[in-house]
């Protein structure tokens, strides 16, 4: 799944991306230190074994409503990846690609 982020995160290097696992969005390394001091979430870390880890935030997919304005009004670049097929259609990883691309110029509907 990292590989899936890290290919997907090089086509936009300057966005900070929204990656979707399951019913969260998730952010990791730099984007997930980003995204926690702009938007108060947790900041942890996916370690899977290993000694050393990488940083992890993330938040409710029903939240992003809540979460993407105060992004982009922190003069973010976001990127977000969906889920392209459902889960539990597949036995593999799920194909993920990036969906939309929102950025300080785009009008949003903010509450």
């Amino acid at each position: 799944m990292m590989r899936q982020f890290f290919s997907l995160k090089a086509k936009h290097p300057d966005a900070l991306m929204l990656f979707r696992c399951g019913d969260f969005y998730e952010t990791y390394c730099d984007d997930a230190i980003e995204a926690s001091r702009i938007l108060g979430i947790t900041l942890t870390k996916r370690n899977n074994g290993a000694s050393v880890g990488s940083e992890m935030a993330g938040f409710p997919h029903h939240a992003l409503d809540t979460y993407l304005p105060k992004l982009v009004r922190a003069g973010k670049r976001v990127a977000i990846c969906e889920q392209l097929e459902d889960p539990k259609l597949t036995k593999k990883l799920v194909k993920r690609g990036i969906t939309e691309l929102v950025t300080p110029g785009v009008a949003t509907n903010d509450s």
